[in-house]
């Protein structure tokens, strides 16, 4: 534990460790301990009153310092695409929250989704001696777990996944699937697919368990149907656009997240369609605004609350040495007036 700078009023001298020690009839390393996250060894009420008389006298433990005699930062570095993306501001508040109860701040930073900016803003979290690393945006071919791994850096991915890494997500092939099926019971068979980015775990399963699952009915989707344009509300105008000029257009789209469909309900309305009669739509991640649109929107529920929490817990066992696996989240369609009627 360190020193604190922090003064009473009144007195010349700072507030030290000592100082709460003194007041507390304790021994500085009793003190410092009780006022640790870890007081293991110090009973319930040495803790409740040492921390009780640092409070009172203005004590306040320099967590910088700390962790240059620890070895610790109780940093967490955070990195996503976009904090503007609701999926993933959603999932980044929750990550904070839960890094807050266990005592670890968090540092988020931007990659836009490429290379050179995710080199750029890794490095710098490193530089600021990171405990563990969130990854938020991982495609197929990254290296920034294996450079992480090779630093002894832990780190878990979440929402997306790649192969041989620890991740929490949804099962998003399975949300996939629910999606085709939903279409499936209303009789639609000629369907488009706006895949966002395919190679992000997120683009890519839940095209692929949408388009296994049409193929399983006997109404393959054919490459023609199915548009990669990235993620968000104007990839997703301009997917709905290409899909919707198609000779033979989609009864049915099929977008795979929220943001994308909104994108879409755009290039519907342009193209003089309306939703539901003319060309349902079904999104994904099931962000708040979905059921507040002027048209509701069909969605597959990701729990993205549960993804932050739990991709901390992650985290922290695999900080303290412990074994983790990854965790597949169960996805929930949520139907809405774009597909159903009310």
């Amino acid at each position: 534990m360190t020193e604190s700078t922090a003064s009473v009023p009144g007195r010349a001298k700072p507030v030290t460790l000592a100082t709460v020690a003194r007041h507390a009839q304790v021994h500085v390393s009793t003190a410092s301990r009780a006022l640790s996250d870890d007081p293991a060894g110090i009973s319930t009420e040495t803790v409740r009153r040492v921390r009780e008389l640092a409070a009172m006298l203005g004590y306040h433990r320099n967590l910088g310092a700390a962790g240059l005699r620890t070895g610790t930062s109780r940093l967490i570095g955070v990195l996503v695409p976009r904090l503007t993306d609701l999926a993933l501001a959603s999932i980044y508040e929750s990550i904070d929250a839960a890094a807050e109860s266990a005592g670890y701040s968090t540092v988020v930073a931007n990659t836009y989704d490429d290379p050179g900016h995710r080199r750029a803003r890794l490095d710098a979290m490193l530089s600021r001696r990171m405990d563990g690393v969130i990854i938020g945006d991982s495609h197929i071919g990254d290296a920034a777990g294996y450079e992480l791994q090779s630093r002894g850096v832990p780190y878990v991915l979440v929402m997306r996944r790649l192969e041989g890494h620890l991740s929490v997500s949804t099962d998003d092939e399975l949300g996939g699937r629910l999606a085709a099926e939903h279409l499936l019971n209303l009789g639609h068979k000629r369907v488009g697919v706006i895949a966002g980015d395919l190679l992000a775990s997120t683009g890519r399963e839940r095209s692929q368990g949408f388009r296994r699952a049409f193929e399983a009915a006997g109404f393959p989707v054919g490459d023609q149907y199915v548009v990669s344009t990235g993620f968000g509300t104007a990839a997703g105008r301009v997917a709905g656009a290409q899909l919707l000029e198609l000779r033979e257009p989609p009864t049915a789209i099929f977008a795979v997240d929220d943001l994308t469909a909104i994108g879409a309900m755009g290039s519907i309305r342009a193209a003089g369609k309306r939703l539901r009669e003319d060309v349902a739509l079904i999104g994904y991640n099931d962000l708040l605004l979905a059921a507040n649109l002027p048209v509701p929107l069909t969605s597959i529920r990701s729990d993205l609350s549960a993804m932050g929490r739990l991709s901390v817990e992650a985290l922290l066992q695999s900080i303290g040495g412990k074994p983790t696996v990854s965790t597949l989240l169960p996805p929930v369609l949520v139907p809405r007036a774009t597909t159903v009627a009310d």
